[in-house]
């Protein structure tokens, strides 16, 4: 299970907000606050978070933060020149610009931001393991469920993800799916 940590200024303000570390606005903390009802009586095997503070605190908040192992792989997106814009200031100067298929200039592209998260899912499936919750971000975890469904990163356009929403990567029999997605339900 995913989830999306809460918003912040930048998220609500939508500038590409990677490797910064803005805080959870007040509006993120009582989202985060929320997902204790919400993930209440799950019976969690591991918790992963991201490094950046917005996820440590949406985890905190959410009531995992002291089961939680911070995982590198799960960073945002590193949106190099492009940090802190919007998508509009950025298609002024690159009217062409589609983070899925070019990365940016300076960040990461695409293939790595889907190595990043294969080694996370390898993290995340180890044997043994049954129900695991991440704590992360929107752009990332969306890559992250596209190669769960494998599929390419760019695949990841097409799994929008709100702030303090939750995704469940479960299966169909053998084969690896997307259960639920964007929800405020585990």
């Amino acid at each position: 299970m995913v989830v999306r940590h809460g918003e912040t200024e930048w998220s609500a303000a939508r500038r590409h907000t990677g490797r910064s570390d803005p805080p959870l606005s007040p509006v993120g903390r009582r989202q985060a606050e929320q997902l204790v009802d919400v993930l209440k009586g799950l019976v969690v095997d591991r918790v992963f978070c991201s490094p950046l503070s917005r996820a440590r605190e949406t985890c905190e908040l959410a009531g995992f933060g002291s089961r939680a192992t911070l995982c590198e792989d799960l960073r945002e997106w590193d949106y190099g020149d492009y940090e802190g814009l919007t998508l509009e200031q950025i298609r002024a100067s690159d009217p062409d610009w589609n983070l899925w298929r070019g990365g940016c200039p300076g960040g990461e592209s695409p293939a790595q931001v889907s190595a990043r998260a294969d080694r996370a899912l390898e993290a995340l499936t180890a044997p043994g393991t049954n129900l695991v919750l991440v704590f992360a971000h929107g752009h990332l975890l969306r890559v992250l469920a596209a190669r769960w469904a494998g599929l390419e990163a760019a695949h990841g356009a097409r799994f929008l993800l709100a702030t303090a929403a939750i995704g469940v990567l479960g299966h169909d029999r053998l084969t690896r799916a997307v259960e639920r997605w964007n929800t405020a339900e585990p």
